[in-house]
């Protein structure tokens, strides 16, 4: 009957464990009970299961182990926290929901900041490259001028002219060349830092409170107003990426 038709979402085991009894206590129609095939009677005591329900049964049991514990997570590693804080309820039997603050995140995730420092250094090195490079140039610029091509022939006057301006020429694709470099390293190296954070956040959920929609806070182009305290899980966000990020270096 479609009233006794399980729900597929339906996880507590109470509620499933009232239906079962309920079903129990209710007397049925008289049907043929299942014929036990045991040969030997005095051993079988109890009325052998269909085929049908025993798979059923094994793939309940599989399936309470793989949701409760976690087990087949991508990865293959545990992010089960005991300190979890548990989902604020929206409604009954409504989305489980919660938010973390991106601001706040990037600022205490340390694995944000040693990048930001290394994207900083990255930076700085190209443009004091540049710097040098431009400041022996005019030096030699200036020295030309001033010395007006003393000692020099008008052949290698127009040697020396043609070698400043090809390096002029260089130095201006060069500033624009390292202004790429920096620019692409920075693009790439944000991409991995947030896919990581995506995907850490994805198995964290899978193995604590199970949120069904987690929502990201910023100051600058969040739409998000205002939330329940209650349903921001920021710090315990940051202090498991802090967590798994100095087990990463400590591996290195």
């Amino acid at each position: 009957m479609e009233e006794n038709k399980l729900d597929e979402n339906a996880l507590p085991f109470e509620a499933n464990e009232t239906v079962n009894a309920s079903a129990e206590a209710q007397p049925t129609a008289a049907s043929p009970e299942p014929v036990c095939e045991c040969k030997e009677e005095k051993k079988c005591k109890c009325k052998c299961l269909p085929i049908v329900n025993c798979i059923l049964l094994v793939g309940l049991i599989l399936l309470y182990i793989f949701h409760f514990t976690g087990i087949g997570a991508k990865g293959g590693k545990s992010l089960a926290n005991a300190d979890a804080k548990a989902p604020v309820a929206v409604s009954e039997n409504g989305l489980k929901i919660a938010y973390i603050n991106t601001d706040s995140l990037l600022t205490k995730y340390q694995y944000a900041l040693d990048l930001d420092k290394q994207l900083k250094d990255f930076r700085t090195a190209k443009e004091n490259s540049y710097k040098q490079q431009m400041t022996q140039f005019q030096k030699d610029y200036d020295a030309y001028i001033k010395g007006g091509g003393e000692n020099m022939t008008l052949s290698q006057q127009q040697a020396k002219e043609k070698e400043l301006t090809s390096r002029m020429q260089r130095l201006q694709s060069l500033e624009a060349e390292l202004s790429q470099q920096v620019a692409e390293k920075t693009l790439t190296e944000s991409e991995k830092m947030t896919n990581a954070i995506y995907n850490f956040i994805r198995d964290y959920n899978a193995q604590n409170q199970q949120f069904d929609l987690i929502l990201a806070k910023s100051f600058s182009s969040s739409p998000i107003l205002y939330g329940n305290e209650g349903m921001d899980i920021t710090d315990e966000i940051v202090n498991a990426l802090n967590e798994e990020y100095a087990k990463v270096k400590e591996a290195k």
